[in-house]
C-alpha cells in the first residue's frame, strides 16, 4: 500500500514511493488472497448446481414478487372501459409476451444484472460503480488508499481507447458530473414512488376479490380492507422480516404454480387460439384497428413488466446465475401462461375485464387462491419497500439525503435495515393514495409513470457502465441503448397521456423527495467545500509548538472532521478560544466510499500528524454504502486498537530504517526530516512541506502480521520509545476522552440569488434541524460531548 500525505505536498508522491512502499506490499501480501477469495465468491457458487437451485429457490420470494403479482391488474389497465373486438385482447396479449420476452427477461435479467456491485443492485450501485472508473462523485473525499481496498474492484483501460476519451469527457465539467447525480437521483426518487405505488394497486386488487362473491358490496369495502392491511404490514416493519423471510419463497413459488396452472386450464377450457398472439403479427394490426387508443393503451400494457426494475433493486447478495434460473424455469413460463389463460378466458367472456383475474379462477378453487393472492401481494409489497428503505441508506451513505435513524433488524443478515421515519412517510402517502382513488386504473397509471422512468435512468446509466466499465464496442453500445430507448420511449409517450388520469402523483412524489435530496447534497458539498479551503496550515500548527501554545492537560481529544486530510478550521477556532487543550489529540473522520462494503480489518487508516511529540494522529474509519455504522460502544475502542497497532507498527519500521531495504522515509525526505525535526521538533526551516511528506504518512492496520514484525524488527531504542508512547496514550485514555464535534452552520450570502436563499436559508436549514445529530449517530454522551460552532456563508 502506498504511503500518502496531505493533499497540499502530496505532488512527488507517484513517483517517489520510496523502499517503505515495497515493505507496505510485502506486509499486505495476506490480504491478496482474500481479494481473491472475495472477487470470487460468486463464481464459487457457481460449481454447485444443488446450490444454484436452492439460491434460484430463495429469489423468488425477495426478486419476483412485484413482477409476479401483476396479473392481478393488467388487463383491466389495458382495457379499463370494454373490449371493443376479441382480436384486440390477442393484440394485447402479444404486446405482453414481447414486452416480458424484451425487457425482463433479454435487458434485465442477462445483461443489467451483470451490472450488480459485488451482488448490489439500483441505481446507486451503478452510480458507485462509475464513480470507481471515473472521477464523477461530486464530493471529492477520495484517497489513494481507498482504491487498495479488496472490495474496490475496477478495471482499466487504454489511454486512447473510446472508453477513456468518455472517462475525460465526463470528468471535464462539473456540469456533467451534476446532470450525471441529478439522473441517479431521478431515478432513485421513482424506486421511492413504487415503494408507495406497488402496495396500493397489489393490495387493492388482491382485496378485490371480496367484492366478487358479493357483487352487491360496496367498494368502499375494499378499500377499508385494504387500507386495514397496508396499516398492519407497515406496523410490523419494526420486527424486520428475519423471522417471516423463510414463507416468502414458498408462498411466490405456489403463486407462480398456481396462476401456472389456470392460465393451462383456461387455454384448455375456452380458447387455445389465443396462442398466435405469440406472432408479433398481431401487435401491427393491434396498432393499426385501435388507433390512438391502442397506442394509449400501452400504459396497461406497461405494467405487465412492473416490477423489473424493482428485480435489480433486490438483486441482493443472489448470484446473476441463480436469478437468471427463477427467471427462465419458473418465472417467465408461468406467466406467459397467466396471460393466455386470462386472455383465452376474455375471448368468450369480454364483459368480466374489469375483475378478470378472479372470473378465470374455477370456483372450486376459488377461495384458497384468494387467499395465496393475498399473501403474494403482501410479499410483494414487503419486497419494495425493503428495497426502498435500502436505497435510502446507500442515498444517505453517498450523502444524498438527510440523516435518519436506520435500524439493524437481523443478526444474520447485514442488508436487513428498518429506516422508522420513511416507513412512517411510506404508509400516509401508500393510505392517501388508495383511498383517494380507490381504484386500479388511476393507481396503474401512477405506477406506469414511475416505471418506466426508472427504466430509461437505468438504461442510460447502462450506456456509461458499458462503456467505462465493461469497455463494450461503440456499435454493441449503441444497439443496446438504441433498442432499449425505442422500447421505452415508445411506453413514455403512452403514459403522458394518463398525466391527468393518475399519472401526476409519482411526479409530484419524486419532485418532493428530489428537492430533498439535491438540497441536501448541494448543502453537504458546500459545507466540505468550506472545510476543504478553510482548513488550517500545517506550518502554522507547527510554529505553535508541542504544547500548541497551551496547556496540555491529560486525556484524549477526539476531534470529528469530514476532512480525510489537514487539519480542520475548527481545531484552530478550538484552540484560540479556549486555553487549554488535551495531551493527545485524534481527528476522526468517518466517510462513506463508493463500494458496497469495506471489511472489518480495512475498515481504520491511522497516521500521524506533526512530529513525535506532538501526539497528534489522524483516523479515518471507511464504510461501503451497504454497512451499518452502528450505534455500539466497539467504535471507540476498535479506533484505539487501531491508533496502538499503529504506533507499534511505526516503531517496527523506525527500527528497520538502517536497512536499505526497509527505509521507513525515502532516501530525499531523510535528511529533511533529520535538519527539521531537531530542537524537540522547533522547526523554521523552508523545507516544511518535506517533513509533514514523512511524518503524515497514512498506514493502513490490521495486518495479522503486524504483531509478530514489529518483535523481529525493532531495534532497542524504538522498542523503548514505543513503550513510553504506549504508556502514555494508555494513561492520557485512563484520565478521560473528550468528543469535540464541529457544527458548521450552512447560510445564503446577502447578494445570493431568491432561489438559493429560499434552498439554503429555509429548506436545508429545516432538514438540518430535523435530522439525527452526529452526536447521536456516534452515540456520543452528553457528558463527554463539546460542540463548536462556525457560520458558512454561501
Amino acid at each position: 500500500m502506498e504511503m500518502a500525505s496531505t493533499l497540499e505536498i502530496d505532488e512527488d508522491g507517484d513517483n517517489n514511493k520510496g523502499s517503505m512502499w515495497d515493505l507496505d506490499q510485502k506486509l499486505d501480501q495476506p490480504m491478496d488472497e482474500e481479494a481473491g477469495r472475495l472477487r470470487n465468491m460468486y463464481r464459487e457458487k457457481k460449481s454447485s448446481m444443488l446450490l444454484l437451485l436452492r439460491l434460484a429457490f430463495q429469489s423468488l420470494g425477495v426478486v419476483y414478487g412485484d413482477l409476479g403479482t401483476s396479473p392481478l391488474y393488467v388487463f383491466y389497465n389495458t382495457f379499463p372501459d370494454k373490449i371493443e373486438d376479441p382480436e384486440d385482447v390477442v393484440g394485447a396479449l402479444s404486446l405482453i409476451i414481447y414486452s416480458l420476452t424484451l425487457i425482463p427477461l433479454l435487458k434485465y435479467v442477462f445483461v443489467v444484472c451483470k451490472a450488480n456491485d459485488n451482488g448490489q443492485g439500483g441505481t446507486f450501485a451503478l452510480y458507485s460503480l462509475l464513480c470507481r472508473h471515473a472521477k464523477v462523485k461530486t464530493i471529492p473525499n477520495q484517497h489513494r488508499t481507498d482504491e487498495d481496498l479488496t472490495t474496490y474492484s475496477r478495471s482499466t483501460f487504454h489511454e486512447n481507447s473510446f472508453s477513456a476519451k468518455t472517462k475525460r469527457w465526463l470528468e471535464r465539467r462539473a456540469s456533467r458530473k451534476n446532470a450525471l447525480l441529478l439522473l441517479v437521483l431521478v431515478g432513485t426518487c421513482m424506486v421511492i414512488g413504487d415503494g408507495i405505488l406497488t402496495p396500493a394497486i397489489s393490495v387493492l386488487s388482491a382485496a378485490g376479490g371480496i367484492k366478487l362473491d358479493h357483487p352487491h358490496m360496496s367498494n368502499d369495502v375494499v378499500v377499508v380492507v385494504a387500507v386495514v392491511i397496508l396499516v398492519g404490514l407497515f406496523s410490523l416493519q419494526h420486527y424486520g422480516t428475519d423471522r417471516v423471510s423463510w414463507l416468502f419463497a414458498p408462498i411466490v413459488l405456489l403463486w407462480f404454480l398456481v396462476i401456472g396452472g389456470i392460465g393451462i386450464y383456461n387455454i384448455w377450457t375456452y380458447n387455445s387460439g389465443v396462442l398466435k398472439a405469440f406472432s408479433p403479427v398481431y401487435i401491427y394490426r393491434y396498432f393499426k384497428r385501435g388507433g390512438k387508443n391502442g397506442w394509449t393503451s400501452l400504459g396497461g400494457i406497461m405494467l405487465s413488466i412492473t416490477g423489473t426494475e424493482a428485480l435489480f433493486a433486490d438483486l441482493g447478495h443472489f448470484p446473476v446465475s441463480a436469478v437468471q434460473i427463477a427467471f427462465t424455469l419458473v418465472v417467465f413460463p408461468c406467466l406467459l401462461l397467466a396471460y393466455s389463460g386470462q386472455a383465452a378466458y376474455l375471448m368468450n367472456n369480454r364483459d368480466h375485464v374489469a375483475d378478470i383475474f378472479y372470473r378465470s379462477i374455477p370456483d372450486s378453487i376459488y377461495w384458497p387462491v384468494f387467499v395465496i393472492a393475498t399473501a403474494a401481494a403482501i410479499v410483494a409489497s414487503q419486497a419494495i419497500i425493503s428495497a426502498t428503505f435500502s436505497i435510502i441508506k446507500q442515498a444517505l451513505a453517498l450523502g444524498c439525503f438527510p440523516r435518519v435513524k436506520v435500524i439493524h433488524t437481523s443478526k444474520k443478515f447485514p442488508g436487513q435495515i428498518y429506516v422508522p421515519d420513511i416507513n412512517w412517510i411510506l404508509m400516509v402517502l401508500c393510505i392517501s393514495v388508495t383511498a383517494g382513488f380507490r381504484n386500479q386504473s388511476q393507481i396503474g397509471n401512477a405506477y406506469g409513470t414511475a416505471v418506466v422512468i426508472v427504466m430509461l435512468v437505468t438504461t442510460l446509466l447502462m450506456t456509461l457502465i458499458m462503456i467505462l466499465v465493461w469497455h463494450c464496442h461503440w456499435i454493441v453500445v449503441l444497439l443496446f441503448t438504441g433498442l432499449s430507448l425505442v422500447i421505452e420511449c415508445t411506453y413514455f409517450s403512452a403514459v403522458l397521456f394518463k398525466v391527468d388520469q393518475g399519472g401526476w402523483v409519482p411526479l409530484v412524489i419524486a419532485a418532493a423527495f428530489l428537492v430533498i435530496m439535491y438540497v441536501w447534497h448541494y448543502g453537504s458539498v458546500k459545507r466540505y467545500e468550506f472545510e476543504m479551503h478553510s482548513k488550517v496550515s500545517m506550518a502554522w500548527i507547527l510554529g505553535l509548538g508541542p504544547s500548541l501554545g497551551l496547556v496540555r492537560v491529560p486525556g484524549i481529544g477526539l476531534v470529528y472532521t469530514e476532512l480525510a486530510s489537514g487539519v480542520p478550521r475548527i481545531f484552530s477556532h478550538f484552540i484560540t478560544n479556549l486555553p487549554a487543550i488535551h495531551s493527545v489529540v485524534v481527528f476522526v473522520c468517518v466517510k462513506y466510499l463508493p463500494v458496497y462494503t469495506v471489511p472489518e480489518e480495512e475498515r481504520f487508516l491511522v497516521k500521524r500528524i506533526g512530529p513525535k511529540n506532538f501526539h497528534m494522529f489522524r483516523c479515518v474509519a471507511r464504510y461501503g454504502y451497504k454497512d451499518l455504522h452502528k450505534k455500539d460502544d466497539d467504535f471507540e475502542r476498535k479506533l484505539f486498537d487501531s491508533l496502538f497497532l499503529f504506533v507499534q507498527l511505526e516503531s517496527m519500521m523506525e527500527g528497520c530504517s538502517d536497512s536499505d531495504e526497509y527505509s521507513l522515509y525515502g532516501q530525499q525526505t531523510e535528511t529533511s526530516r533529520d535538519g527539521l525535526l531537531n530542537n524537540n521538533g522547533n522547526t523554521t526551516s523552508s523545507k516544511i512541506d518535506t517533513t509533514i511528506s514523512s511524518v503524515d504518512s497514512i498506514v493502513p492496520v490490521g495486518s495479522p502480521m503486524h504483531a509478530n514484525l514489529t518483535v523481529r524488527s525493532s531495534g532497542q531504542g524504538s522498542s523503548q520509545t514505543e513503550t513510553d508512547e504506549m504508556e502514555f496514550l494508555n494513561t492520557c485514555r485512563d484520565a478521560g476522552v473528550v468528543h469535540i464535534l464541529g457544527n458548521t452552520v450552512v447560510r445564503a450570502s446577502r447578494d445570493a440569488r431568491f432561489y438559493k436563499k429560499i434552498a439554503i436559508d429555509y429548506v436545508y436549514a429545516f432538514l438540518r434541524k430535523i435530522c439525527r445529530e452526529n452526536s447521536v449517530i456516534f452515540n456520543i454522551p452528553h457528558e463527554t460531548l463539546l460542540n463548536v460552532g462556525q457560520i458558512f456563508y454561501v
